[in-house]
């Protein structure tokens, strides 16, 4: 395996996105968003429990091994797979949807353990912005509303000493992806600023990761790439993948230099890429960084 992808699962995921990896499991972690479905890949085969809500972001409970904080449609929820392939879902926080026809998109821990999600209104084509950014602390009741005038939240991710927030807006009419400075005490960013205008660029920023060299890495969907940006913003590299719909990566593997890829099988003719909802990994030469659980 190298920089060439290589196909870990042929999962035709309608929206295969937040994958995480497992370093205790050795396994990897992702969901399908309108599957309803948990998936799980490891050398053993591959595996998935099925959600009464659409899941669309996950982070595991530092507190509940096994089990997910997720964020779904009506809130954010603790998912514990269950034999049988289902899913026990436990309400963790409710949230004031701006209006009906909302569900929770990407998010994810930053350093410290605090869960991160953003919502979007479910007809992307509407281009309203009703999509917020919320935190959610451990032992918290609610989700607390950071950011609002979001079209589709995407790309969160933290530099390696949690310093620097990153947040991305897909939207086609959007398609940026910010920096914050970040609080690691109180868990509160400020100082917004442009850290990429990804319209000149090939694809729209969806969902990120960050290596231990401190560099943004974000899938180029529509593009069929995924893009590595420098801490100052600077594009270093873009990777292939056989798909035009890649839609978020993660680092994996025992030593999480293997970079995971998810994405996103549309309707229609796929004869140009039968593998598209599919699992890639590849080989970019650099490392990860391990993610945090919530309540860590």
């Amino acid at each position: 395996m190298g920089s060439q992808a290589e196909l870990v699962v042929d999962a035709r995921c309608g929206t295969g996105e937040s994958p995480v990896w497992s370093m205790a499991e050795s396994a990897l972690y992702w969901v399908d968003i309108p599957g309803r479905a948990l998936h799980r890949w490891s050398a053993a085969g591959h595996t998935q429990w099925a959600s009464d809500e659409m899941p669309a972001c996950i982070a595991p409970r530092a507190d509940l091994p096994g089990s997910w904080i997720a964020g779904m449609e009506s809130g954010l929820f603790s998912l514990t797979p269950q034999d049988g392939g289902t899913l026990a879902a436990t309400r963790l926080a409710d949230v004031a949807h701006a209006r009906p026809g909302m569900r929770f998109n990407d998010g994810r821990c930053d350093r410290q353990g605090r869960f991160w999600a953003g919502t979007m209104l479910m007809d992307m084509a509407a281009g309203a912005r009703v999509g917020r950014l919320y935190r959610h602390d451990k032992g918290g009741v609610a989700a607390s509303l950071q950011l609002d005038d979001l079209v589709v939240p995407n790309g969160l991710a933290f530099s390696p000493d949690g310093r620097t927030m990153y947040l991305s807006d897909s939207h086609p009419s959007v398609q940026t992806i910010w920096a914050f400075d970040y609080d690691t005490a109180t868990g509160t960013p400020s100082r917004r600023r442009v850290f990429v205008d990804m319209n000149p660029l090939p694809g729209r920023p969806d969902g990120a990761a960050v290596d231990a060299d401190g560099c943004y890495w974000i899938c180029g969907n529509d593009a069929g790439q995924v893009h590595r940006f420098t801490p100052e913003g600077r594009l270093d590299r873009s990777l292939e993948v056989p798909v035009k719909k890649p839609a978020m990566c993660a680092f994996g593997g025992p030593k999480l230099d293997t970079l995971f890829v998810t994405s996103i099988r549309p309707g229609g003719d796929l004869s140009d890429q039968p593998l598209a909802g599919g699992v890639f990994a590849l080989r970019p030469g650099t490392q990860g960084i391990a993610e945090p659980a919530f309540g860590a």
